[in-house]
């Protein structure tokens, strides 16, 4: 059985590579906009660490990546988003 290296990913706001597994994915789709987790197009992903979930600069470096502009109604759903998947992640759900 031949065993895959897994897939690495770069956090966009520490810049450290880690496994996409282990990784928030925010996908910018140009059917369907703004996807977490899934879909096909253009992104970006954020790692678990407290440091890059509380990120004040957070929002210009997705709008960057993204290569879009950010609606503040997206931003606050971003920031949920953050906080109950590094729930999730701790909790080993």
């Amino acid at each position: 059985m031949i065993q895959q290296n897994p897939v690495m990913r770069i956090c966009i706001s520490c810049r450290k590579t880690f496994d996409r597994k282990n990784l928030l994915k925010i996908t910018k789709d140009y059917k369907q906009g703004m996807i977490f987790h899934k879909g096909m197009g253009r992104s970006a992903y954020i790692c678990q660490s407290k440091k890059c979930s509380s990120d004040p600069k957070i929002k210009k470096k997705l709008q960057k990546a993204l290569k879009t502009f950010l609606d503040p109604e997206f931003i606050e759903i971003l920031e949920k988003e953050i906080k109950s998947y590094n729930y999730f992640s701790n909790k080993g759900i």
